[in-house]
């Protein structure tokens, strides 16, 4: 049977095979196994149409234990996270499938940090989900209760828009809320620095999350930007935890370009603690070579925003993300959040008076191609010698300036590959060949 929880919690089609019996079940677990009759656990969602039957599951399993819920609604992931560790809270559990189409959804457990799990209780809160009405009952006068509790999003607004007062922009900025939770705060939050913001994709219908919009699609922000004369654009996805950013032209600036741009500015000013910057192993090669030029350390892990602050943790770093526009900046949160990036974007606009394109120009990439392949058996690849063979030999051919890399998505039945490499022809053939060879042997 496979793992329920992958790098991001639990995934899949809302109502087919994440169904609300499960989110029912994962309630009497994090219940049992997190909270108790004086620890609440706190819930949120993003704007799909399965987020209100997936919050009222989750309720009726953690009220069943005895626990009291309190529901929050629409709100950002990173805003979730800012509630859960408020102290308040044994628990949160986020109902959001991210930058994934609106027919996905997920199940997020953070703890009483408001930092995703560590696998050990991952894997304890999944042997109770399958045993979930073995779990004790609370006795019908000991049962939880329902708290509707918007007014928590007030202690994530009072810090974020504590930092945004400290920027004081003049800058024209267009926002693409994904038709996701960002917009519930990008506007209020991202206005506070004096920046004139315009929104863009903020009408969620329930259907239309991330749909051809947002940071998935950046190509939407990047017209808009160009047709209203904007200074800068700024694309979330679906629950607000990622950032990709778009100049003035119409370029999109990715997660790497974003990383580089802050990691270089901190190291100018010496506020990047122990010179490190922590990235995955997706992230670009010419990022590490720009940070180690200017002096700097790069450490690569595992793909995941929990791997990436993991990493922070060990080596003592401030700054770390990916390649998609998960950004933490440790000084301010502890867990991705595109309006925060956003902010410190703003801020060093605004400091330097440079723009976003001259600030990424700083970052020169190699070209990088990355596919995404429906596999039944994406566990397996390494265990089939034909893949193995043609990631050996496309690995020769970059040489050891190239890179590839293969890994069963964390989140998807998909292998994802990614090529790297200075010669932008052979990357792009190298990154086709090898996914059709996934498609064809790994299904």
């Amino acid at each position: 049977m496979p793992r329920l929880f992958g790098t991001d919690g639990i995934r899949g089609i809302a109502n087919l095979d994440l169904k609300p019996t499960l989110a029912y079940s994962l309630g009497r677990a994090v219940a049992h196994r997190l909270a108790g009759p004086d620890r609440p656990i706190v819930v949120g969602q993003d704007t799909r149409r399965s987020g209100d039957m997936f919050a009222a599951a989750i309720t009726a399993g953690a009220t069943s234990m005895g626990v009291d819920v309190h529901l929050v609604g629409v709100v950002p992931t990173p805003a979730l996270a800012h509630i859960a560790r408020g102290g308040d809270f044994a628990a949160g559990i986020m109902i959001s499938a991210s930058h994934n189409p609106a027919e996905d959804n997920g199940l997020k457990v953070l703890n009483a940090s408001g930092l995703k799990l560590d696998e050990v209780i991952e894997d304890e809160l999944e042997q109770m989900i399958w045993s979930a009405e073995e779990l004790p009952s609370a006795a019908p006068d000991r049962l939880g209760l329902l708290v509707q509790d918007q007014a928590l999003l007030d202690r994530y607004f009072d810090h974020r828009l504590g930092l945004a007062r400290d920027t004081h922009s003049t800058l024209r900025v267009v926002v693409d809320c994904a038709n996701g939770s960002g917009g519930v705060t990008a506007a209020r939050i991202l206005g506070a620095t004096g920046a004139a913001v315009e929104i863009v994709c903020n009408e969620p219908d329930g259907s239309n999350i991330n749909d051809q919009c947002g940071a998935t699609h950046p190509e939407l922000l990047a017209r808009e930007v160009v047709a209203r004369g904007a200074d800068v654009g700024f694309a979330l996805d679906g629950d607000a935890d990622r950032l990709i950013a778009v100049d003035a032209s119409g370029t999109v600036v990715d997660g790497d370009k974003v990383l580089g741009v802050l990691a270089l500015d901190r190291m100018a000013g010496g506020r990047l603690p122990n010179g490190v910057l922590v990235v995955s192993v997706l992230s670009n090669g010419g990022l590490q070579h720009v940070v180690e030029e200017a002096g700097g350390q790069v450490v690569r892990t595992p793909v995941g925003d929990k791997y990436i602050f993991e990493g922070m943790l060990v080596s003592g770093a401030g700054l770390g993300g990916e390649k998609s526009g998960h950004v933490i900046i440790r000084e301010h949160a502890d867990t991705g959040d595109g309006v925060l990036t956003a902010l410190e974007l703003l801020r060093v606009m605004t400091r330097t008076g440079r723009t976003i394109a001259d600030l990424a120009s700083q970052v020169p990439l190699l070209p990088q191609q990355q596919r995404a392949t429906p596999a039944r058996h994406k566990d397996q690849w390494e265990a089939d010698l034909v893949m193995r063979r043609a990631v050996a030999d496309a690995q020769k051919r970059l040489g050891s300036a190239g890179r590839v890399l293969v890994r069963p998505s964390g989140t998807e039945p998909a292998i994802r590959v990614m090529v790297e490499g200075p010669d932008e022809a052979l990357v792009k053939e190298l990154a086709d060949s090898l996914a059709a060879l996934a498609g064809q042997r790994l299904n």
